[in-house]
């Protein structure tokens, strides 16, 4: 069954595991999850049920590979699809010292035929989707140029899903999350590709942060990617499968804790701790009452050696008395 690209939930390095994918799910059944970014050579080399290890009920859900190796890319590729990953995504946006060391990310942006040749080795490999998420351009590079140009070379090699955060990413003189800000948003321009290319899906990622701005881009585009928005203010999530796909009521935030809360209760088990899966919970009541003593609690007494689930109680009363 072909994936729905209509909401996306971004990656983000250090932010995006497993926990946080589950507590997302926890609220949206319909949006797109993604892994962070994880390069090839650890897919292949290294611990791979701790790198890219999920549960089943995370899916629809997206690997997201750091590389510009076809053969690394390709085998790392067959691997997330014999983990049962729905799709395989190439970086050519991250702008971080580690990708641009080591040639990848958004780097890539200049080096389009680099990408097709990854995407033809990947797609002889796998049966599921190859698509690439990238930025406009990078540093003086002329923006619709390489834009078109990039998305013109890589899909003649097959990918014809492109996620695009509508900014230059500037690998000389900003830091990565200068990078988020920083350089302008420019949707036309990503609206002009969609315009030249109704054969592609585009999905827009860049500065969307209500429910209200993915209405209006749904109009443009085929799908929408909310990043920090997300992680943020993670209540929106409870809305998005009742306002953009027509499916059931809002979930609200107390029942997006009633449903994560055995989740957490397996994981405690297993000897993880309370806080790798309270930490993405954090501004789940932002702009409620009682949230500054929400976020208090678990931040204080989560991280305690042996903290269990009264700690997530202690932290819920206090938004439940003012609820």
């Amino acid at each position: 069954m072909p994936l729905n690209y209509t909401f996306s939930i971004a990656p983000m390095m250090d932010w995006t595991d497993r926990h946080c994918r589950m507590f997302h799910r926890c609220l949206s059944k319909r949006a797109l999850l993604w892994s962070e970014m994880v390069t090839a050579d650890a897919v292949i080399h290294g611990d791979r049920e701790r790198l890219i290890g999920y549960s089943e009920a995370e899916h629809p859900i997206v690997l997201q590979l750091g590389g510009n190796e076809p053969v690394k890319l390709a085998e790392a590729a067959a691997i997330a699809e014999q983990f049962g990953y729905d799709e395989v995504n190439i970086n050519c946006g991250c702008p971080s010292d580690r990708v641009q060391s080591g040639a990848f990310g958004a780097c890539l942006m200049a080096r389009p035929q680099e990408v097709a040749d990854c995407v033809s080795a990947m797609r002889a490999r796998v049966s599921i989707p190859v698509t690439v998420k990238c930025r406009i351009a990078i540093d003086d590079l002329p923006a619709e140029e390489t834009l078109f140009g990039f998305v013109e070379t890589v899909s003649a090699a097959g990918c014809d899903v492109f996620t695009v955060h509508a900014r230059k990413a500037w690998l000389k003189g900003l830091s990565p999350k200068e990078n988020r800000d920083i350089p302008p948003l420019d949707y036309g321009l990503v609206a002009r590709l969609k315009a030249a290319r109704p054969d592609l899906t585009i999905v827009l990622n860049g500065g969307i942060t209500t429910l209200e701005d993915c209405l209006e881009h749904l109009d443009t585009f085929d799908g929408v990617m909310l990043g920090r928005a997300a992680y943020q203010t993670p209540a929106l999530l409870g809305e998005i499968d009742a306002a953009l796909f027509g499916e059931g009521a809002a979930v609200s935030p107390f029942e997006a804790i009633e449903a994560y809360r055995p989740y957490m209760a397996e994981r405690l088990a297993e000897g993880m701790g309370l806080h790798g899966m309270t930490r993405h919970m954090l501004g789940l009541f932002n702009g409620r009452p009682g949230a500054r003593q929400w976020r208090r609690t678990l931040s204080e007494k989560a991280v305690r050696k042996g903290a269990g689930l009264e700690v997530l109680d202690e932290a819920l009363s206090a938004v439940m008395h003012d609820a």
